[in-house]
């Protein structure tokens, strides 16, 4: 397994990251392990998680999916083999009342709280690295890509408040380091600048969608990552699954995640079908299995220090870990950008 520097850490993570956000919702305490010891015994050391997850998020499993990790962590012993992620979610008031009361903020206070109870329930007493896991502010994320100016701004907590509260974690040993995630090339930046300017810690890594369907991170994030040494944790690299091809002509796998909740419809409007469906075609043609093309592609990014898989079943993780042994070539590659040239961008 290929193993990567994060960033200007020290951290060294495996090419293949282990999303978790499925325990406690599609896969039970048993499968959840079952995967983590499958993931370690194949290379893998990332681990990445969330406060907000099982996903789709409810009140009933709200924080489920740490359990599940810390569970494993306290049977296994494991905790110096990995490197371990999770996030603090940001405001939501239409969709995570159960979530300090969908209010959450980037202050003192709320990251005291939801740090200290996602290492209650991960049970281990630091992160290696936690996450803003989106914007506070009002910005282009989750799916939506032109930018419209906020109305009232007047509650957000300034970055540098933000960065003092975790800054004091860091001294306390409770977090190694920081990083973002939907961020906006102009939100990385923000937390860059002004921690270099106050000497407050700075940002590692951000957590962006990037896949076939959506290479906009390449838009002004990709020089960043490069320039910054801010490297990319890239989530959603199958599109939900969709560019595995089992969704093409109105199939509706049972069990499956679009199946089950058709409202995550990001990566299923006509243009990203047209555009998945010239990928398969691709992979086909020279042999490939699609869903490991779409892997190896993201793999072999250079700003990308870690593809962020998920799986529900022990097949899917088997031939999802096994795509960073993949290495496509230029033919393979040129295809993909015309196709890319085709359908720029069809899921943002």
């Amino acid at each position: 397994m290929q193993r990567n520097q994060l960033g200007h850490s020290d951290l060294i993570v495996s090419q293949i990251c282990l999303g978790t956000m499925t325990f406690g919702q599609q896969n039970t305490l048993s499968e959840g392990c079952a995967q983590l010891d499958y993931a370690l015994s194949e290379g893998v050391n990332f681990i990445d998680t969330a406060e907000l997850y099982a996903i789709p998020p409810k009140a009933e499993t709200y924080g489920e999916t740490e359990r599940i990790v810390g569970h494993w962590l306290q049977q296994r012993g494991r905790r110096e083999d990995i490197v371990l992620a999770s996030k603090i979610a940001g405001p939501g008031p239409d969709w995570i009342p159960h979530i300090r009361g969908g209010n959450s903020r980037f202050d003192a206070s709320h990251i005291d709280a939801a740090l200290h109870d996602s290492l209650s329930r991960l049970q281990t007493d630091f992160l290696d690295l936690y996450q803003l896991h989106w914007p506070e502010r009002q910005t282009n994320y989750f799916g939506k890509l032109g930018f419209q100016a906020p109305v009232d701004e007047s509650t957000m907590t300034p970055v540098v408040e933000t960065l003092q509260a975790l800054k004091k974690h860091i001294d306390a040993g409770k977090i190694r380091y920081i990083g973002l995630s939907n961020e906006t090339p102009w939100g990385i930046m923000q937390f860059t600048l002004v921690a270099r300017q106050l000497g407050l810690p700075e940002i590692v890594s951000v957590q962006n969608p990037y896949s076939l369907l959506n290479r906009s991170y390449e838009i002004g994030g990709a020089e960043i990552s490069y320039r910054e040494q801010i490297s990319l944790l890239s989530y959603s690299p199958l599109g939900f699954g969709v560019l595995s091809g089992k969704y093409l002509n109105a199939n509706q796998p049972a069990q499956a995640r679009l199946t089950l909740w058709p409202h995550y419809a990001r990566y299923t409007n006509p243009q990203a079908i047209q555009a998945t469906k010239a990928y398969v075609e691709l992979a086909k043609a020279n042999d490939l299995d699609p869903s490991q093309m779409a892997l190896a592609y993201v793999n072999s990014r250079s700003f990308n220090a870690a593809t962020i898989i998920g799986a529900t079943t022990m097949a899917q993780l088997q031939d999802n870990i096994a795509s960073q042994k993949l290495n496509l070539s230029a033919e393979v590659l040129a295809e993909i950008e015309a196709i890319h040239q085709r359908f720029p961008n069809p899921a943002p």
